[in-house]
């Protein structure tokens, strides 16, 4: 560490303007992430921001210092991008250097923030000890990471070390939160019916939105168009998945399993017969698609979970769902999008998610919500309390998620 890197990473200590912020302010399309508000500021804190890349953590992360800058030292605000650091020796180096800075300053209260920590191996035992010792007692640390952060279980590893830290996930825009950055302010809905009934007047633009959005997906960088989005999207998920030390080539066969079968529920052991591997390798990697925000599923429920049933596999957002295609060179049904959309925010709503099948089928079961999903208009009689969503009104409901 020397002042030329605090520097480049620390503009404000120099009366220089953030290169990110100036990247942001020159896109298109540009919004205040929702998040952001969930960041505890009040020291002591321990955060963990979390989420796969190109989600714009840290630009939320920048845009937070920015309005920081308006009322704080600007010499009590330290971000260092960790990406390149290899273990937590040269970590605490980094983190010394600036601590050194503080003291002399006479600071009290610092706003430490420490990006893509994932890159450093072993970083949590340097946090773990300074917060031990008290080198952190009046701080506010805010720490992000891809999702193999939390793939090593490292967050965990804070027990009563947290004060007043939160766990904030960070995902591609939902739909509403897409409406909302278009200028369409709707509020989410704790009697989803009741929403879907007061937007009023909305509906065609709801509607041309939706189709917007199902090309776009919530990523920052494809809503502005660039280009070569899905390219640093698969960049991103191949580097991830040899951090994890598993396989590109039958990452990629078991993605293009998913993709080429879905929406129909699959077992471990059938996808592991397709790509010729045993069904405990398909779960271990489907875990690691998990953590990593690539892809979760939905378990058969009746009146109880049955575990031993196939699964219903859902992409977390459609832009990355094209993004697989391209990079499994797979096709997908229309109707596989729709439901994945569907599966995705009530997931994202409700914690958890599942489907049913017997005389008739539920796509999705998410708390009191029984819905069935249709990419045309449905004919077939369903029982009452089953919400069906087509064409009409699919656009409408994910508007009030």
């Amino acid at each position: 560490m020397n002042d030329e890197l605090l520097y480049y990473f620390n503009p404000w200590y120099i009366n220089q303007k953030d290169i990110v912020i100036e990247r942001w302010e020159n896109m298109k399309m540009r919004w205040i992430p929702e998040w952001l508000k969930d960041i505890s500021l009040e020291p002591f804190s321990l955060n963990f921001i979390i989420g796969p890349r190109q989600v714009g953590k840290t630009t939320g992360i920048k845009l937070l210092i920015n309005k920081l800058l308006e009322n704080k030292d600007p010499w009590a605000i330290f971000y260092y991008d960790c990406s390149n650091l290899t273990n937590f020796e040269e970590l605490k180096k980094v983190i010394d250097y600036y601590l050194k800075i503080k003291e002399k300053r006479n600071i009290k209260t610092s706003y430490i923030f420490l990006d893509e920590i994932t890159y450093v191996n072993d970083w949590w035992r340097t946090i773990k000890l300074y917060i031990d010792i008290g080198k952190f007692k009046d701080d506010v640390i805010t720490i992000t990471g891809s999702s193999s952060i939390k793939l090593k279980g490292e967050v965990e590893l804070f027990p009563g070390r947290r004060g007043n830290g939160k766990d904030i996930y960070v995902y591609p825009l939902s739909f509403r939160e897409y409406l909302n950055i278009k200028g369409i302010k709707i509020n989410k809905y704790e009697n989803i019916l009741e929403g879907m009934n007061n937007l009023s007047g909305l509906e065609p633009k709801i509607f041309e939105e939706f189709e917007n959005y199902i090309e776009t997906g919530g990523y920052p960088l494809s809503i502005n168009g660039y280009k070569d989005t899905s390219l640093q999207i698969i960049s991103s998920i191949e580097n991830e998945i040899l951090r994890s030390r598993r396989n590109l080539e039958l990452s990629k066969a078991i993605i293009s399993t998913i993709l080429s079968k879905a929406p129909s529920p699959l077992s471990f052991s059938s996808i592991g017969n397709e790509v010729g591997v045993s069904y405990k390798t398909v779960e271990d990697y489907i875990e690691i698609f998990r953590r990593l925000f690539i892809l979760d599923y939905a378990l058969f429920k009746e009146k109880q979970i049955i575990w031993r049933k196939e699964r219903k596999f859902f992409i977390l957002d459609p832009f990355l769902a094209k993004t697989l295609s391209i990079w499994t060179n797979t096709e997908f049904l229309e109707s596989a999008l729709y439901e994945w959309i569907v599966q995705s925010h009530l997931k994202r709503r409700f914690g958890e998610v599942y489907y049913y099948r017997n005389s008739y089928e539920i796509d999705v079961i998410a708390s009191n919500l029984k819905i069935e999903i249709k990419s045309k208009r449905a004919h077939k009689n369903y029982p009452k309390d089953v919400i069906i969503l087509d064409e009409s009104n699919l656009p409408l409901f994910l508007a009030v998620i």
